[in-house]
């Protein structure tokens, strides 16, 4: 029996490098959105010229937007195999915070990504108000204050966590080990 749950621990702890195939598939979609991201540096830097102010932002805020859209999947893609795969094996400091990024951190992380993507889009929206209606606006908002109440949650949450497991290490080293 000991043989058989040994056989079936191997094969779950294996299954871990079935995550490899996302990753990379992340990595594929990760070029496949640089090559849209200079699609729209090159549209932005032919019309630069022709632009009024406001357009000029929104194009800068679109690509503040892709390049945050970017940075998240990078850090999905690291920390994720980081925390589900494999350590990294050393790179000579190229990314010193690799390891740094918990499955909390992450979370709190991609939260705030989302939040700022999302200010990013109402920022336009609103620069752009006068192509939507009262409704329409009103829901944008809604859902962007959705998003930043998640955040909010999952850092207190994460937060709570975090003391509750200092207290509990605190107690143990006060009360010394069990028996």
């Amino acid at each position: 029996m000991k043989r058989l749950e040994h056989a079936v621990e191997s094969i779950i702890l294996a299954s871990r490098w079935l995550l490899v195939v996302f990753y990379l598939g992340l990595a594929v979609a990760l070029g496949i959105y640089a090559l849209s991201f200079a699609k729209k540096l090159y549209e932005f830097v032919a019309k630069v010229m022709i632009l009024d102010d406001t357009d000029t932002i929104l194009k800068i805020l679109g690509l503040i937007d892709a390049a945050l859209v970017a940075s998240l999947v990078v850090m999905v893609i690291i920390s994720g195999y980081e925390n589900f795969v494999s350590r990294f094996d050393n790179h000579d400091g190229e990314v010193h915070w690799l390891g740094t990024i918990d499955v909390g951190s992450l979370k709190i992380k991609v939260a705030s990504t989302i939040v700022a993507i999302s200010s990013i889009h109402l920022l336009q929206v609103f620069l752009n108000h006068q192509q939507y209606s009262s409704s329409q606006l009103m829901w944008l908002t809604l859902i962007h204050l959705t998003f930043v109440l998640s955040a909010l949650l999952l850092a207190y949450i994460d937060r709570l966590t975090g003391l509750s497991k200092n207290a509990k290490k605190t107690a143990g080293e006060v009360e010394g080990p069990s028996l």
